[in-house]
């Protein structure tokens, strides 16, 4: 992670979660820190205030960790999921939703939902619900691109790493049907001199 990344403000339960999906599996840990970096990119990028740059921090930080209840042989599978085990990995974000709400975290409700929807497509073609356009919390459709942008680029047991101009291609064909075209155009704006960006 480059020096300029900024710290993000955290309280034990954020603090505790996070170190729980760290010890989960360290590299979706490793993955949710950088998709925090770039979620907070996006929001200033956004101009969103302070306040809520903190709960998309927080809310990246811990999109995945409804991850700590997904089986190994679904979490580390080494090629692309079958149709019932693919069910099983989609319910990571309402069960992320449902462990952030249960605790004492200020801004939990919103943190939640921000968590709950980080897959939802502009289309409508998404989970956990189906919400599609602006419907989608501007929180949420951050996360997604942030999340998606790392993903891409980091090598996964299915796919290799792809380059920046690789990902914004990706992206790209992908505006308007699983992300805010929109939202990407700032985000492509963003990332172009990004210490964040990938190679």
């Amino acid at each position: 992670m480059p020096s300029d990344v900024p710290v993000f403000p955290e309280n034990s339960c954020e603090a505790a979660l996070f170190a729980a999906m760290q010890a989960r599996d360290p590299a979706t840990g490793r993955h949710c820190a950088r998709v925090a970096a770039l979620s907070v990119a996006l929001a200033r990028a956004c101009g969103l205030p302070q306040d809520e740059q903190d709960v998309v921090a927080i809310a990246a930080r811990l999109h995945d960790v409804g991850k700590i209840g997904t089986p190994d042989r679904v979490l580390h599978s080494p090629k692309r999921l079958n149709k019932d085990d693919w069910e099983i990995m989609k319910a990571h974000a309402a069960v992320g939703a449902d462990i952030i709400l249960q605790t004492d975290m200020p801004r939990r409700e919103l943190i939640a939902l921000t968590v709950r929807h980080h897959h939802e497509h502009f289309d409508g073609s998404g989970y956990p619900a189906g919400q599609s356009g602006h419907g989608i919390g501007l929180h949420s459709r951050i996360v997604s691109l942030a999340d998606s942008y790392d993903a891409l680029g980091d090598a996964r047991p299915y796919h290799p790493a792809r380059t920046h101009a690789q990902i914004m291609a990706i992206l790209n064909r992908e505006a308007g049907s699983k992300f805010d075209p929109d939202l990407l155009r700032v985000f492509e704006k963003m990332i172009g001199d990004s210490p964040l960006r990938v190679p």
